[in-house]
């Protein structure tokens, strides 16, 4: 079995928190704690790519990566 290492943006949404992957559009989740969210995308990655190789897709490179950028706010 292949492994592969997807970047995933978790963002606070009002009183829980949402994921997604930008090398997996589509690829969703929704937790009420970033644990949750977590565990909750790494279930959704896993059938997307299942959907993928289904559908005689080859699943997309991780090519998507971060960075933590500090900004000075004026004022």
């Amino acid at each position: 079995m292949k492994r592969v290492t997807y970047t995933v943006v978790v963002e606070p949404a009002g009183s829980n928190y949402s994921a997604f992957v930008p090398d997996l559009p589509g690829c969703v989740a929704t937790g009420l704690t970033v644990e949750e969210t977590v565990d909750h995308i790494r279930e959704a990655i896993q059938f997307h790519l299942e959907g993928l190789l289904e559908d005689g897709q080859e699943p997309p490179p991780a090519s998507a990566s971060s960075v933590a950028v500090e900004a000075e706010i004026p004022g």
